[in-house]
C-alpha cells in the first residue's frame, strides 16, 4: 500500500494536563506539528517534531529527541535532551544545544552556533513527519490494533505512554487564537489561552479556556470546565455538561444544557433546547425546555437561568408532590361532575 499523501496529523489534539505558561505551550508528552503551520508559542515536551515549512516563534525544549523538517524556522533557541535531526535549509535564530547526536542537513542556518555532546553528522536527514506515526496510522486503518499497540509500546522505550500534542497542517496557533480546519479535542485539566476555531470542538473536564469556542459543527463543554468567552456553533449541537461555566453567550443549532451548568450570557438555539436534569444523583434525563420555531436563529432565545421549562422542572423535583397534584385535580373534576348532575336533576 502506498503511503504517499497519507497524513496521520488530521486533527488538533490537546492532551490532558497541557498548559500555556507565559509564552510556552507545555505538555508531558510528545509535540507533533504538521507542515506549513505557524506556532507563536514556544514548545516544551518530550519529543518535538515539526513538519516542513513550519514556523515556531519562540524556543523549543525537548527532553527527548527534536526533529525539525526542511525549510522550518525557529525564532529562538533549540534544546534537545537526546538526539536532534535538522532538515536542510532550516533556520534557527538562536542557539542549538544537543545532549546526544546531531544529524543536520545541508544549508542549515544556526545564527548563534550549535553544540552537541555526541556525534555530528552533516547530511540530508530523513523527513520528520515521523515515520513511525505513519506506520501506526496505516496499522490502525487496516484494523491491526494489536500490532499498533505493540509498536507504540516498543517506541516508548518503556516510558509511560502519553498522548501527544498534535497540531495539524496549515494551523495557526497563538495567544490570540488557535485556528484549524479540522476537529479539535482538548483533554482534562488543561489551561489554554486563545480563542479556539475548528470544525468541531470537544473540551474535556476541569479545563480553563481563556477565550471563546467557535465551530461549524458540534461543541461539547465538559464537567467543571470554565470558558472565558462565547460558545458558538453555526449549525451543530452544543452540549454544556454539569458544573461547566460559560462566561458569555451560547449560540447553536440544538442546545443541551445540564441543570448544574452556569451560563452568564444569553442562550440562542435555532432548533431544540433541552435541559438535562438529575434523577437519582448519578443519572441524567433530558427534558424539553423550549422547542424553537422553524428557521429563525433567535426563536429559542432565553436568558440563562430562565425558560419555558422552569415550571416543569419545579413540578418534577418531588414525585410525591406531583402525585398529590394529580389526585387533587381528579377530585376537583369528580366534584364538578356531581354538581352538574344534581343541577340537571333538580
Amino acid at each position: 500500500m502506498s503511503l504517499r499523501g497519507a497524513d496521520p496529523i488530521d486533527e488538533l489534539s490537546v492532551p490532558s494536563g497541557t498548559t500555556v505558561e507565559e509564552h510556552d505551550l507545555v505538555t508531558d508528552g510528545d509535540v507533533l506539528v504538521g507542515s506549513r503551520s505557524t506556532v507563536e508559542f514556544g514548545l516544551r515536551g518530550r519529543n518535538v517534531a515539526l513538519g516542513e515549512r513550519t514556523t515556531v516563534e519562540d524556543d523549543i525544549e525537548a527532553s527527548g529527541d527534536c526533529r525539525i523538517d526542511t525549510w522550518c524556522t525557529v525564532e529562538g533557541n533549540v534544546l534537545a535532551g537526546e538526539d536532534a535531526y535538522i532538515g536542510e535549509r532550516a533556520t534557527i535564530t538562536g542557539r542549538l544545544m544537543v545532549s546526544g547526536d546531531l544529524d543536520i542537513g545541508d544549508d542549515v542556518t544556526v545564527e548563534e552556533g550549535f553544540e552537541a555532546n555526541g556525534w555530528i553528522v552533516v547530511r540530508n536527514p530523513i523527513p520528520t513527519i515521523v515515520f513511525y506515526f505513519i506506520v501506526l496510522s496505516q496499522l490502525l486503518r487496516s484494523g491491526e490494533a494489536d500490532a499498533a499497540d505493540e509498536l507504540a509500546a516498543a517506541l516508548a522505550d518503556g516510558d509511560e505512554a502519553r498522548d501527544p500534542l498534535v497540531i495539524p497542517r496549515n494551523a495557526a496557533v497563538s495567544d490570540d487564537a488557535w485556528r484549524v480546519s479540522t476537529p479539535a479535542t482538548v483533554g482534562d485539566d488543561c489551561r489554554i489561552h486563545g480563542n479556539l476555531r475548528a470544525k468541531s470542538v470537544t473540551v474535556g473536564e476541569r479545563n480553563t479556556v481563556f477565550g471563546s469556542l467557535r465551530a461549524r459543527e458540534g461543541i461539547t463543554v465538559g464537567s467543571d470546565t470554565v470558558i472565558h468567552g462565547d460558545v458558538t456553533s453555526r449549525g451543530g449541537t452544543v452540549r454544556i455538561e454539569a458544573g461547566a461555566h460559560v462566561l458569555g453567550d451560547v449560540s447553536s443549532g440544538d442546545l443541551v444544557v445540564h441543570e448544574d451548568a452556569t451560563i452568564d450570557g444569553t442562550l440562542r438555539a435555532r432548533g431544540d433546547m433541552k435541559l438535562v436534569q438529575r434523577t437519582d444523583g448519578t443519572e441524567s434525563a433530558e427534558g424539553d425546555v423550549d422547542n424553537a420555531g422553524e428557521g429563525d436563529e433567535g426563536a429559542g432565545e432565553t436568558d440563562a437561568g430562565e425558560g419555558d421549562g422552569e415550571d416543569e422542572k419545579d413540578r418534577g423535583d418531588d414525585p410525591e408532590d406531583a402525585a398529590e397534584a394529580d389526585e387533587t385535580e381528579g377530585d376537583e373534576e369528580t366534584l364538578a361532575a356531581t354538581s352538574e348532575t344534581e343541577t340537571n336533576g333538580g
